[in-house]
């Protein structure tokens, strides 16, 4: 009708007898199904995808306070309408909230890890250092502020060994540490040498020693946690050599460690060694690092080296040097007596015969034990080794909040004392794309092989369909550190495993099955994580956070402002955020990061205008705490 060639002379004309014995209703029933029809035509023959070719999220430079940063493409403004789904006039969105910045002393804020808080908690065993989050009362309804002076990140490979100092701000260290060759101040820099306390002449060095006793270049060794880390120098050399460490070490009295690794553009949390698991699924690492990382291995009955033969996959190593190791030729610089030194190795090497450990090497500094690849034998000599027994009630993979027992936890079961429990993994990079052991053999419930394969197409389509959405996501070095806060199979992670960059895979809590280990079976790492609660990390963690079906999944579990408030205090200034959700659900979370200084836009779903399911595209804005010369 729109269409009809009719002079408007002949209009009237046309309705005119229609018009004489038609009554309104009738007529506005007309007119509302030819306007049906037309935008029906718009849906169908239009829509947003065309546009999406020259997207692009620009990043203002950070070497001084630049405007907010906006999402540019083309011409002018990207179109990110959505042509289906919800209204998104203003009468469709709920008012908008502004939220306020908090004070400049929550700049380093982590909520589940504060030092006031923790006081509260009994500091036997560092238990004081464990999870410790806020009641809801207690949750801060603020925006986190930047640092005065903060500037983006050096990309990688240069951040490995430059930091701003504006960035983290923190002196400590580089005195501390100042002979040990960690860490030191250049001007309004910090640099990285590479060393460490027991590496002093550098990680590189020291990781070609590892590897003359173990091989860490065939692809049999892909997974690592470097416990009580420092600033993960370990973890960050290793990854030229394809390995890829989860790095971890409690706030203490070494300030800003862990915030160190990150701004280095190394995987890292805040952890500690206590009375809880650690937030890893059994059979997660193909090696576990100690470097004088000062955890008291003989002590509670091995408690700790138990929780470490966990997540250990078998035949996995622990290379454990420092004290004790080579005490004879180090005790006087340790102030330790020999008699101390000698019962402290004497129990270590107590507890991993119990655990059925095999010593392999001791050369120098560094000692290494290697993980059974099954327990027939193990279980067989429990008859002469009474303690500790295996574990009989706790899912291995349970480690949220799980708190640790006295016990080894049995590896599954094998035909055969050749056989690897569980599966055996095949080598970097293999590994990545072949099907896991888990998944094969069944463990994972409700999940097939074919599940798996489909699963990884399809994330190489949406990736695929990402990086046209947003164009910097294939340039090296506009992201280095994501996060994937639903990751599944770990499928988005896998996607973009030949870019510079690398991706945390968190399996929530509220998920119905647990995919974790699977995802560590591939070679990727991750964490187990409930969003009703703070991350263990530190502000401005990640340049680009990916959340899908997230806020579905969190639905009346908890505040939806409150899990937005969370990934604007881990996201850095003009981060990128992809949250893929139905569009409903989009456009409420829209409604709240139009206070959030966000800039954001709904976007269509790879397959089209006619999914419910949508994309909303943000920008976090470039703003920081002010100067001291600023009110």
């Amino acid at each position: 009708m729109a269409g009809a060639n009719i002079p408007s002379s002949g209009v009237w004309k046309l309705y005119q007898p229609y018009w004489k014995r038609t009554n309104l209703l009738q007529l506005g029933v007309v007119a509302l199904l030819c306007s049906a029809s037309y935008f029906l035509g718009i849906c169908h023959h239009g829509g947003v995808s065309a546009s999406f070719n020259s997207t692009v999220f620009s990043a203002v430079s950070c070497d001084r306070n630049p405007p907010a940063t906006t999402i540019t493409g083309g011409a002018g403004m990207l179109d990110f309408a959505v042509h289906h789904g919800a209204d998104q006039s203003s009468a469709g969105f709920p008012a908008v909230r502004e939220f306020p910045a908090c004070d400049v002393k929550y700049s380093e804020y982590t909520p589940c890890e504060d030092r006031t808080r923790s006081l509260r908690f009994d500091r036997k065993r560092l238990i004081y250092r464990e999870r410790h989050c806020p009641e809801k009362g207690e949750l801060l309804k603020c925006l986190i502020p930047a640092p005065p002076g903060y500037k983006n990140h050096f990309p990688w490979p240069a951040s490995r060994e430059t930091v701003w100092f504006a960035n983290v701000p923190h002196k400590e260290l580089t005195v501390g540490k100042a002979g040990q060759n960690w860490i030191r101040v250049d001007g309004d820099k910090f640099r990285f040498p590479g060393g460490g306390t027991m590496f002093p002449n550098g990680a590189d060095t020291y990781i070609e020693d590892i590897d003359q006793l173990i091989s860490l270049s065939d692809g049999s060794i892909r997974t690592a946690v470097d416990t009580g880390c420092g600033v993960a120098s370990w973890g960050a050399y290793l990854l030229s050599r394809n390995v890829l460490t989860m790095s971890f070490a409690p706030k203490d009295s070494h300030e800003a460690q862990v915030q160190f690794a990150l701004e280095r553009g190394v995987p890292a949390m805040i952890g500690v060694l206590a009375s809880i698991r650690l937030p890893y699924p059994s059979r997660a690492f193909d090696m576990a690092h100690c470097s004088r990382c000062l955890i008291q291995w003989h002590l509670y009955d091995g408690h700790y080296l138990m929780e470490i033969d966990r997540i250990l996959r078998p035949g996995g190593y622990w290379i454990l040097s420092g004290p004790p190791i080579n005490w004879k030729q180090h005790w006087k610089g340790w102030n330790r007596t020999e008699e101390d030194l000698s019962e402290v190795q004497s129990a270590i090497e107590s507890v991993a015969r119990s655990l059925c450990w095999s010593k392999l090497k001791e050369k120098g500094d560094i000692a290494i034990w290697q993980k059974p690849v099954n327990h027939i034998n193990c279980k067989a000599n429990r008859k002469i080794i009474r303690s500790p027994q295996f574990c009989q009630s706790q899912d291995p993979d349970s480690a949220w909040y799980t708190k640790m027992e006295t016990c080894i936890v049995p590896l599954p079961k094998v035909a055969s004392p050749e056989e690897t429990a569980g599966g055996a993994l095949k080598r970097w990079p293999e590994r990545l794309t072949a099907v896991p052991p888990r998944i094969a053999s069944g463990r994972v419930v409700g999940v097939t092989a074919e599940m798996f394969l489909q699963d990884n197409e399809l994330w190489k389509k949406r990736v695929g369909y990402y990086k046209k959405v947003i164009s910097q996501l294939g340039q090296a070095g506009r992201y280095r550190n994501l996060l994937d806060m639903n990751a599944n199979f770990g499928g988005f992670a896998a996607a973009l495993i030949d870019d510079p960059l690398w991706v945390m895979n968190i399996v929530p809590t509220a998920s119905q099955v647990n995919t974790l280990g699977s995802i560590y079976e591939r070679g990727l790492i991750g964490t187990y994580q409930d969003w009703c609660e703070a991350m263990s990390t530190y502000p401005r963690t990640y340049d680009l956070l990916h959340a899908d079906s997230v806020f579905t999944l969190y639905r009346d579990r908890c505040e939806m402002e409150d899990i937005l408030l969370e990934m604007d205090r881990i996201l850095r200034p003009e981060g990128t955020v992809i949250i893929r959700d139905d569009v409903d659900i989009l456009v409420k979370i829209k409604s709240i990061a139009n206070g959030m200084r966000w800039n954001s836009r709904l976007a269509d779903h790879e397959d089209g205008p006619l999914q419910r399911e949508k994309l909303l595209l943000v920008v976090k804005t470039y703003w920081t705490a002010p100067g001291p010369d600023r009110q």
